[in-house]
């Protein structure tokens, strides 16, 4: 409120901006014109006048931009075909896309920065947001769609029939002879995550393999990560004949790992991802995987939220995506002579 009590008014944020009337109007109504210095001196003006109150804000809300954003932690090639699928479905659609990625490096961000980059993007720059694998649950004044959402969350979400890839995962692999299979998980906070050990775990119960704690390494989605826990569990006297890694990128490094140790992959060594990411089928041998299609989470996201921001959407709130295995060249039967 301005001095005595009084709304905000336009000639308030001027004032303080130290701007024309009609250079604030401007920024408010998002027209051309204004240099970016200049629009982020009235933004900061808007937020010290008291923006929740302020009649210029209120403006910004009941303006639609037409933009939808997608933010993400960073850009992987998981996270590229997710943007091709939403850049499909908003195509011939009103709407523009504006991509937020988290500067920081895989692995390194500080809690709640999708959070923060919610809070920028949403109401004055974007209608809703499209948030991929968030770290925690996310709030939002406007609309918003995560894609892989954190356990037990309520916003609305598109992933894949998680549970039912690894099933089929671990399935393959007993199906071929393996018995000794390990497991690295992922980020133990996404549901995406979790679902795929609880897969690899019913399916070893239900054929009656005992689940060895000694064949689980815990990830968190990030390659690297995969590279100690793949050394430790090929290290060992009674190293598994097969490891199934909860995202092609950490199955790619179980390759790598496999090669320096001198395993031939797949004689000495089965390997299984998740994802189907472009890379997996380049590698050698090919990468047998699930394909949780990436494209269509991101065509799915985005016309669930394309929907919600015009309040036409009637389906459900959570979207859930069938899985395929498609095998290729990294498993195969463990070998039945004595192993070096």
């Amino acid at each position: 409120m301005a001095d005595g009590g009084a709304p905000v008014t336009m000639s308030d944020v001027a004032r303080l901006a130290g701007v024309s009337v009609a250079t604030v109007s401007r920024v408010v109504n998002g027209r051309y014109g204004v240099s970016t210095g200049t629009t982020a001196q009235v933004r900061s003006a808007i937020e010290r006048l008291g923006y929740e109150s302020s009649l210029v804000a209120t403006s910004l809300r009941r303006s639609r931009t037409n933009v939808l954003g997608l933010v993400t932690h960073s850009f992987q090639s998981y996270t590229a075909e997710v943007l091709k699928g939403v850049m499909e479905a908003l195509a011939r659609s009103s709407f523009d896309l504006i991509v937020y990625a988290n500067s920081a490096v895989y692995g390194t961000y500080s809690e709640g920065w999708e959070q923060r980059h919610l809070t920028r993007l949403s109401g004055t720059l974007t209608d809703g947001c499209i948030v991929v694998t968030p770290w925690g649950e996310v709030r939002s004044s406007t609309p918003v769609v995560v894609i892989d959402p954190v356990r037990d969350s309520t916003v609305p979400s598109v992933t894949a029939d998680n549970l039912s890839g690894a099933v089929t995962v671990v399935e393959h692999l007993l199906g071929l002879g393996h018995r000794r299979i390990g497991f690295i998980a992922g980020r133990s906070s996404l549901a995406a995550a979790w679902s795929r050990e609880e897969g690899y775990r019913r399916a070893l119960t239900e054929a009656g393999v005992p689940v060895d704690p000694a064949l689980i390494g815990r990830g968190d989605f990030n390659p690297e990560s995969t590279v100690p826990l793949a050394r430790e569990l090929l290290g060992r006297a009674d190293r598994p004949t097969a490891i199934f890694a909860a995202s092609d990128g950490m199955a790619l490094k179980v390759l790598e790992v496999a090669k320096e140790l001198g395993l031939s992959v797949p004689g000495d060594l089965s390997v299984v991802g998740f994802d189907n990411i472009p890379e997996s089928a380049l590698a050698e041998p090919g990468l047998t995987t699930v394909d949780q299609s990436m494209y269509r989470l991101g065509h799915e996201a985005a016309r669930m939220l394309r929907s919600l921001v015009t309040d036409e959407w009637e389906g459900p709130r959570q979207i859930l995506l069938p899985t395929r295995l498609v095998v290729r060249g990294s498993t195969a039967p463990p070998r039945t002579t004595t192993r070096p």
